[in-house]
């Protein structure tokens, strides 16, 4: 697996996961058990990412997870995803459903 780069000053690498269960996306916290909510993530140096990815890895080895990967973040209380494609997975969709156009609201129930 291809490591990311250090992170600069004030950056921090995470470890995320889609759970085999129910396909949600997870991240490993840092006692080493995956989590739901990114606010819970574990924060690792280069270092302790090394060896939380080789946990995760087994984690995947047993079918708990799949797709296990490092993630550059800003540190903090919630660390923050430096790209668009992570922060979607932590945050989820980047359209709310009240922006919505009516017809499509209409078209969803009469559908359904």
């Amino acid at each position: 697996m291809k490591r990311l780069p250090r992170p600069k000053e004030g950056e921090t690498l995470l470890v995320t996961a889609n759970r085999l269960l129910d396909g949600r996306i997870v991240w490993l916290d840092e006692s080493q058990k995956w989590c739901d909510h990114i606010s819970q993530a574990g924060q690792f140096s280069y270092e302790e990412a090394e060896t939380a990815l080789k946990v995760a890895q087994e984690s995947s080895a047993q079918q708990e997870v799949v797709g296990v990967y490092e993630v550059l973040a800003q540190a903090g209380t919630p660390p923050q995803p430096v790209t668009m494609r992570e922060k979607i997975r932590a945050y989820g969709p980047t359209s709310h459903p009240d922006f919505m156009y009516d017809h499509a609201t209409s078209s969803q129930e009469t559908h359904s």
